[in-house]
């Protein structure tokens, strides 16, 4: 079976989708209509804007929406998933690619994400750290010892997994996991404690947006982040996503599972490699590539 994934945020580069913009007609027209929606001309910033720019949440999270989604839609034929997931923001690209979601129902969607993640952020100095090299168990039950806000967040492959919380919070744990031997314990430079507590003021935000959404069955299962399991579900599809930026991203799970179910290609849809790496280190037996037009 051919899988489809779906890039998060990190993945973003300047120059991003501009090929597709000046190739393909039907890509002009949705980075047009998403300058519409958006209020701004995030085209400008994504194909000749700046690294900062780029970093900013608001702009990194629709610009690699766009690309996703929108290289999925000039695939045309070619894309023909089985099952799909996406890797946090990568879940929302996912559900309009297989037609749960529309391109402006997702688009507002993740704008409205967007501001709300960024506003949590500054209400709570905030950040996440990444382990390399202990095993998840060993990790959790570190945390679990510490008396502070910081809990998993981004399962991304054995022996690599992203922690969140508070500043304090984070500190004393990248201090013991280290003393415990973890080869690295690396604080990543983002805006706060995304898929922790800490982000519950913008999970309230956009669970009143998504109730508020019309949501289709989608032409193939996805697997989402918060429990790693399939759904066609809208009902269900809905509930999971309003669990997700305060629930940690399962996408070890969600990629062992796929591949118990049959997932043999791995394709990964938007900027960057990332996803088919962590794929690889999963699970070695199957393929995992961008895809191509």
């Amino acid at each position: 079976m051919k899988a489809y994934i779906f890039p998060g945020q990190g993945a973003q580069y300047v120059g991003m989708g501009k090929d597709l913009y000046e190739k393909f007609p039907v890509a002009k027209d949705l980075f047009e209509e998403a300058n519409s929606i958006l209020g701004f001309r995030i085209t400008d910033l994504m194909f000749s804007g700046t690294d900062e720019d780029l970093r900013q949440t608001k702009v990194t999270q629709p610009a690699i929406f766009l690309h996703s989604v929108i290289l999925a839609a000039v695939m045309g034929d070619k894309f023909k998933p089985e099952m799909v997931a996406g890797h946090s923001l990568g879940e929302f690209s996912a559900l309009v690619a297989t037609k749960a979601l529309t391109f402006a129902d997702g688009l507002r969607l993740v704008a409205r994400r967007a501001n709300a993640m960024q506003h949590a952020c500054e209400l709570v100095p905030s950040t996440m750290a990444a382990i390399i090299g202990l095993a998840d168990d060993k990790v959790e039950a570190i945390l679990k010892t510490i008396d502070d806000i910081v809990v998993p967040a981004n399962y991304n492959s054995p022996g690599q997994l992203v922690i969140s919380g508070s500043m304090s919070g984070i500190d004393k744990a990248c201090e013991l996991i280290k003393a415990a031997g973890a080869r690295r314990a690396l604080p990543l430079k983002v805006g706060g404690a995304f898929h922790s507590p800490l982000m519950e003021p913008a999970r309230i935000d956009l669970a009143a947006a998504i109730d508020h959404t019309e949501f289709h069955k989608p032409v193939c299962p996805i697997y989402q982040n918060v429990n790693a399991m399939p759904f066609t579900n809208p009902d269900s599809i809905k509930h999971n996503l309003n669990a997700q930026l305060t629930s940690p991203v399962l996408w070890t799970q969600i990629i062992t599972n796929m591949v118990a179910d049959g997932g043999k290609v791995f394709v990964e849809v938007g900027p960057g490699t990332v996803l088919q790496a962590l794929v690889k280190k999963i699970a070695p037996e199957v393929e995992a590539m961008s895809a191509e037009i």
